[in-house]
């Protein structure tokens, strides 16, 4: 790892970005089957998605959201990006900020390869998220089937894409923050971990 490594600072990305959604929820009143999706990782962010989805999803977004009773944590390794990934984990004592969307159906199985389905890196897991004033139940979230025994730091790039993403898309500054720290402190750890390989 650099001396300087290339990764913004929730404020330096508040400074130089433009929010990819408005605090106040609304999206696009859509008239095929549906379904919702709680964001938590690179897919907060509309522009992330849209590479995957092939079409702007900017006007599916519902809001930020919060998931009750489940904490952040990086159990997966990613052989796409070399890392470890973000996932979400049972803890009573815990909450996760993200964004929700209301997808069509048929984008359903491009979401599904995104997170590895096919292949076993995630599965659907049904949750219920608080949006605004209104509860969202029967919501689809992404979960790591096999987890790594203790989390495993992201890459400058997946850093940077998930702190993007929370920061644009508006969660809480303290939450930004949380995020910014647990994933420089992954980093540091695994550092010092590697260096005395590398010396």
């Amino acid at each position: 790892m650099s001396d300087r490594p290339d990764r913004l600072s929730p404020s330096e990305i508040a400074r130089s970005s433009k929010r990819c959604l408005d605090r106040t929820p609304h999206h696009r009143v859509l008239s095929e089957t549906s379904f919702y999706y709680f964001a938590y990782g690179s897919c907060m962010c509309p522009i992330d998605l849209q590479r995957t989805l092939g079409e702007s999803t900017r006007d599916y977004v519902v809001g930020t959201a919060v998931l009750d009773g489940y904490r952040l944590a990086f159990n997966r390794r990613s052989r796409r990006r070399n890392c470890g990934v973000l996932d979400v984990v049972r803890d009573d004592n815990a909450r996760v900020e993200g964004v929700l969307y209301r997808l069509p159906w048929r984008l359903s199985d491009r979401l599904d390869e995104r997170e590895e389905i096919p292949t076993g890196g995630y599965r659907r897991e049904t949750i219920a998220v608080q949006c605004g004033d209104r509860h969202y139940s029967d919501v689809r979230t992404y979960v790591v089937v096999n987890k790594l025994p203790r989390e495993l730091a992201p890459n400058d790039w997946y850093f940077n894409v998930v702190l993007r993403g929370a920061v644009t898309c508006g969660l809480s500054e303290a939450y930004c923050w949380r995020l910014f720290e647990h994933m420089y402190r992954l980093q540091q750890q695994q550092g010092a971990i590697e260096l005395p390989r590398s010396a």
